[in-house]
């Protein structure tokens, strides 16, 4: 029996701003789900990139190898593997209005990179015991992290705000667009945007805030073109104080395993 509320799809975006991953189980941990955003590319300034501005980096594809401990990057026929676990010397990177420390993978990992990207880059690391605390605003304790994501660990989004949205546009958009970590089946459109406390397979999460969308919603995933949609419809009826809403974001407050088809219980 399929619940009313239930996990639909899990996503995890290992490199910031690169291609997700589609996983079946996934760890729930402190920062988020388990290799979600815990590397990135950072420019000749120390300072993130983003799809923002470099839509291309949608074409880099990514995999877990769980049995060698490594990332798989793929890109234009050309792959490598770089360790779960950077060894590489520390440094200061720039995310958002954020100083953070990380570990750059390898010199050569990164010469890679510029290499197909035309520029000087770095891939970099973020572990799991560096700090970054969530704006304090939203943080449910002074202890709540995110590792590189925008602002928050978990990005929640349910399939029937999607369809809800494409049955307005002209071309219907994926769900990747807006690059969530958990999907949900079930529900009206937007309602995940009222969901405050409720927990997935015991592990417990909390909403903080809808999360406001950019320019990045309109980058097509799959060949890193961009457009004007979907954001322009959205601006037409998801404008709260001139910010474009869809998905809520999360804060775990517990740890623990979910998977596809778990129940999503409120309160």
């Amino acid at each position: 029996m399929i619940s009313m509320l239930h996990v639909s799809h899990l996503f995890i975006y290992p490199i910031k701003s690169l291609g997700g991953i589609t996983l079946t189980t996934a760890k729930v941990l402190h920062k988020g789900l388990q290799y979600d955003r815990r590397w990135m590319l950072l420019d000749d300034r120390n300072k993130f990139m983003t799809q923002r501005n470099l839509p291309v980096l949608a074409l880099f594809q990514l995999r877990i190898e769980e049995q060698s401990s490594e990332l798989m990057i793929a890109y234009n026929g050309d792959s490598l593997l770089i360790p779960l676990i950077a060894t590489g010397p520390q440094l200061e990177a720039t995310i958002w209005d954020d100083a953070v420390k990380v570990q750059e993978v390898n010199p050569e990992v990164s010469k890679w990179f510029s290499q197909h990207l035309g520029q000087s880059v770095k891939l970099v690391w973020f572990p799991e015991e560096n700090e970054r605390p969530v704006d304090p605003d939203f943080a449910q304790t002074p202890q709540d992290q995110t590792s590189l994501s925008d602002g928050y660990p978990i990005l929640l989004v349910g399939q029937a705000s999607l369809d809800d949205l494409n049955s307005k546009l002209e071309n219907a958009v994926s769900i990747d667009r807006f690059r969530p970590n958990i999907v949900f089946e079930g529900g009206h459109p937007f309602e995940e945007d009222t969901y405050s406390h409720f927990s997935i397979n015991g592990v417990k999460m909390v909403g903080v805030k809808p999360c406001a969308r950019c320019v990045m919603t309109t980058i097509d995933q799959t060949t890193g073109t961009k457009g004007k949609e979907p954001l322009a419809t959205l601006n037409t009826y998801r404008n709260v104080g001139n910010k474009v809403l869809f998905g809520q974001n999360v804060i775990p407050t517990g740890q623990g395993t979910i998977q596809v088809g778990d129940e999503i219980s409120l309160g």
